[in-house]
């Protein structure tokens, strides 16, 4: 005769339903601000001629103000009343990267105030705005570019199979700064004004391109000794895409804003040159590795990819790329890069609407702003991308696969 064991009784934790709140709310949720922004900043600045377009970002920008607003104040209630899970999330080296988002999400809202937000606001209005956002945004950048990597070193607990994409976004905030203050350039008086800035945006974007070259292969030596990520963290893949569209658009503003600003003959001859010399290889090998991490997302959907706040990693870096292409083509005249920028903002749009949308639906029901379910035994892969969802979700501090000292 056959016996079966009784089912084991779920604990009440799990049997409770979810209950959102601000306490499980983390960093990571600037990123849903970043990714808005880029889809109206980079529809602006698209090299075709399509008159409805701008009418189209205009309230899609508006949109990513009024998130950013609201982000901002929970995550001032979530400082105010959970301190003790703020300060977790600083000493876990899953979730503390994140707080770059913060830097970078009032960058991508200032700059798409300028270029889509003055048609609403004013010129002026979207001038100043942008200039507050982008001060604020450089500087808290540069406090997480040097702060997040002195925690790793000091605070963080991290083995070589821990690197992770998400080690690139603290570092990248400062290049982010370099693309969008170019743009301010004509704005500012003649003279010092506008020479400062020009020499700040290149210093910004040195000090974030040379450290993502230290970060960069520490992700794919990972990945080549310690095989793909878990299912829940793959789309992750896609962030390392932002520093290197970004860098081309700040190479491309660099010389725009020498145009722009009155500066002629050689330095904005050199610049455009150096512009297309940096950025074609470059743009090339985003396209290399937005087809590997495309293989190796369509393998994890093959495994039961479940939705996390890692499919934000969708929007903003290929956003970036975007605007990278959009500023070869003007440079390089050639209309592929115009193409190219057309198609891979097709591709934004559509992972923006579906990222989106399954926030919005995992907002209004709180799975998102629930408190994780206690902790699995590693018995299994679909075990490990729970726990890696719940890690980059931002949900926990101590429950995901990194330890703290």
């Amino acid at each position: 005769m056959v016996t079966l064991a009784p089912a084991r009784p779920l604990p009440a934790a799990v049997a409770e339903p979810p209950r959102a709140s601000v306490r499980h709310l983390g960093p990571n949720w600037y990123a849903t601000v970043m990714g808005t922004a880029i889809v109206a900043g980079a529809g602006a600045g698209l090299p075709v001629g399509v008159p409805w377009l701008r009418d189209v970002c205009r309230p899609v920008w508006a949109l990513s103000v009024l998130m950013l607003a609201a982000v901002l104040v929970a995550r001032t209630v979530h400082w105010a009343r959970h301190r003790d899970r703020a300060r977790a999330h600083l000493l876990d080296p899953a979730v503390a990267p994140f707080y770059g988002c913060l830097a970078m999400a009032l960058l991508a809202v200032g700059g798409g105030t300028l270029t889509v937000g003055s048609d609403v606001i004013g010129v002026t209005a979207s001038v100043a705005l942008d200039a507050v956002l982008w001060t604020a945004g450089t500087l808290l950048g540069l406090v997480v570019a040097a702060g997040i990597p002195c925690l790793m070193v000091t605070r963080h607990r991290i083995g070589p199979a821990d690197a992770s994409p998400v080690w690139l976004l603290p570092v990248v905030a400062p290049m982010v700064s370099a693309a969008l203050g170019p743009p301010l350039v004509p704005h500012l008086p003649a003279g010092q004004w506008r020479e400062a800035m020009l020499v700040v945006s290149g210093a910004l974007m040195g000090a974030s391109l040379l450290a993502t070259l230290l970060m960069l292969p520490l992700v794919f030596a990972r990945l080549l000794c310690h095989g793909p990520l878990p299912a829940a963290q793959t789309p992750a893949l896609f962030l390392v895409l932002g520093p290197l569209g970004q860098s081309t658009t700040a190479a491309g503003a660099l010389a725009d804003a020498l145009r722009s600003a009155g500066y002629s003959g050689a330095p904005e001859v050199a610049a455009r040159f150096a512009s297309v010399a940096y950025g074609v290889p470059v743009m090339g090998f985003a396209l290399l590795w937005l087809a590997l991490a495309g293989a190796l997302v369509v393998r994890a959907v093959r495994r039961g990819m479940p939705f996390a706040m890692t499919w934000w990693g969708f929007t903003f870096p290929v956003g970036t790329c975007v605007t990278g292409a959009a500023a070869l083509s003007r440079h390089t005249g050639l209309h592929a890069f115009g193409w190219l920028s057309v198609g891979l903002y097709g591709f934004l749009v559509a992972a923006w609407a579906v990222v989106w949308t399954r926030t919005a639906v995992g907002v209004a029901r709180g799975t998102l702003l629930a408190p994780p379910p206690p902790s699995l035994p590693p018995s299994g892969p679909q075990d490990a991308d729970a726990r890696a969802a719940l890690s980059t979700a931002g949900a926990s501090a101590n429950e995901g696969p990194y330890q703290v000292r």
